[in-house]
């Protein structure tokens, strides 16, 4: 069954919009379109589309950031997003890999790339979609939607793992999921139970007992894969934390945390 909408186009250009909305007519794709990133969330949270193709140099909300909540979230976080960028740089494309996007089309628009690229996407959102509902038919649950104070912690929470040794401030956290510093430590203490650095610091112990436990990894490297500034400072962690130093937790001196 396709989705209600083929593809979503969140891009805050009107020119190249209007050529984008002349080529999803040619290919007959039901269409929806958001001139800004905080719209572009909000109507693929309402539309569910089968693709998103979203620019990322917006003046409020960037692709990055809108790509992220898409993906935090369960609702959407299965939508393919191909991004629409001028850049050709390596590392412009390896972030919008690195936080969920399927593909890139370059500025300014080849209607023949545009056109393939989005027949690709929609072909395998379709495969994926069928694939699911028959999975669902079988009585596996599907997942729940989420608050958008969820969506913030996920995903928050996973630009914190991805740099553990050194994380963001607050401001830059915030910054990088579309939110400010004061929503995001209400949300961090409502659904965790903490301040966002403090589930840091848990996570930290966490990663480090995984270490300890499962590698061969020296205690120091286990230290700065981890963003502590010596390995005195991380056994004292440890001490202070477990009762015990990483020596005697990679022996096998307590069960897991």
């Amino acid at each position: 069954m396709r989705s209600r909408i083929d593809v979503l186009l969140i891009d805050d250009s009107v020119t190249d919009l209007r050529l984008l909305l002349e080529l999803m007519t040619l290919r007959d794709l039901r269409f929806s379109v958001a001139r800004d990133g905080e719209q572009g969330y909000r109507q693929a949270v309402a539309l569910k589309p089968g693709l998103i193709l979203l620019d990322i140099h917006m003046e409020k909300t960037d692709g990055f950031t809108v790509c992220r909540r898409l993906k935090a979230d369960p609702g959407t976080a299965a939508i393919p997003v191909i991004f629409l960028t001028a850049a050709t740089d390596l590392v412009t494309r390896l972030e919008g890999f690195q936080v969920g996007g399927v593909d890139y089309i370059t500025k300014p628009f080849n209607e023949t790339e545009v056109l393939a690229r989005v027949g690709v996407h929609l072909g395998l959102a379709a495969r994926r979609v069928s694939e699911q509902a028959g999975q669902n038919e079988k009585g596996e649950d599907a997942h729940p939607l989420s608050t958008p104070d969820e969506v913030l912690v996920v995903a928050a929470q996973r630009i914190l793992r991805e740099s553990i040794a050194s994380p963001p401030s607050l401001d830059e956290l915030a910054l990088r999921v579309g939110s400010n510093r004061r929503k995001v430590g209400e949300a961090f203490q409502a659904l965790c139970g903490q301040a966002v650095f403090a589930w840091l610091r848990e996570e930290r112990f966490r990663r480090a007992y995984a270490m300890l436990r499962e590698t061969e990894l020296q205690i120091s490297d286990i230290s700065d894969a981890l963003g502590y500034s010596t390995p005195a400072n991380f056994s004292k962690a440890f001490r202070e934390r477990y009762g015990l130093t990483p020596t005697e937790i990679r022996e096998g001196a307590i069960s897991p945390p």
